[in-house]
């Protein structure tokens, strides 16, 4: 049997890039799904899983910037499948500026999205975990803000910062009702989003910024979407049934080298 047969899973921002790579780990491991996203081509990838895994899913668009439609994505989810058990928080946006340029409309741009949206997805989902007994919630924080930045991330790496917080307090809340909450640390994964801050990097040659990223990477490489979706899968089923307020980073060693001049190699 599958690690996640017979689990019920709302995953956000699950149209392309990281979601996508989510929600192909969930199907692959025998999860229902309901896709979340504001794209409507979530449909499409949906379909491909379909055909793929024969995962039964059903699709949602909406925001998750707002809570009514969150609710209604919960609710469909559990009216469809009987239960919700995963919530996969991992919708998120990513805008680059001079912090002396970023304006009051993109600050709460980033903060509507990966801070209210992981915050209205968890209460939508929640109290069908309180009614089941126990759950599991998979935060998709990031390595930014928390561990290390890069000029013109002040929005970002505030609000992904702010979910290790939301995190571990959530994780204590919980802790003895059966409810776990972990959060994903990712550093770089070859995803719409990190090609879009390439664009805003280098408009000239998005892709030599993407090949610096990977110069500082030990493993050399970006994540791909996939990999993300494993560590998602394995913290949302019952394997990780002992992990809850954890930070898991994912980020090919990239926060680990003091410099990049210095040593042996």
């Amino acid at each position: 049997m599958a690690k996640l047969t017979g689990k019920v899973a709302l995953i956000t921002g699950a149209a392309v890039g990281l979601g996508e790579g989510i929600a192909t780990a969930y199907a692959k491991y025998g999860a229902k799904l309901c896709m979340v996203d504001l794209d409507p081509r979530v449909e499409e990838t949906a379909q491909r899983l379909r055909k793929e895994y024969g995962a039964e899913i059903i699709t949602v668009v909406a925001n998750v910037a707002d809570k009514e439609q969150m609710k209604a994505a919960a609710q469909k989810t559990a009216d469809t499948f009987g239960e919700l058990n995963i919530a996969c928080c991992n919708a998120g946006v990513c805008r680059l500026a001079p912090f002396e340029e970023m304006t009051d409309e993109m600050r709460d741009f980033h903060i509507d999205v990966n801070i209210k949206g992981v915050w209205n997805t968890c209460q939508a989902a929640v109290p069908y975990m309180l009614k089941q007994g126990g759950g599991s919630i998979v935060i998709a924080s990031s390595v930014t803000g928390d561990i290390v930045a890069d000029a013109g991330e002040a929005a970002y790496a505030m609000t992904k910062a702010a979910l290790v917080g939301l995190t571990k307090c959530l994780a204590v809340e919980y802790a003895d009702r059966g409810i776990r909450v972990n959060c994903s640390q990712l550093g770089y994964a070859r995803t719409p989003m990190v090609e879009k801050m390439a664009v805003e990097s280098n408009p000239s040659d998005p892709e030599s910024a993407i090949a610096d990223i990977a110069k500082g990477v030990p493993m050399k490489r970006l994540a791909k979407p996939i990999e993300v979706g494993e560590l998602f899968a394995f913290l949302g089923s019952d394997e990780s049934s002992y992990l809850t307020g954890s930070q898991v980073v994912i980020d090919g060693g990239s926060t680990l080298p003091e410099t990049m001049s210095i040593g042996t190699n």
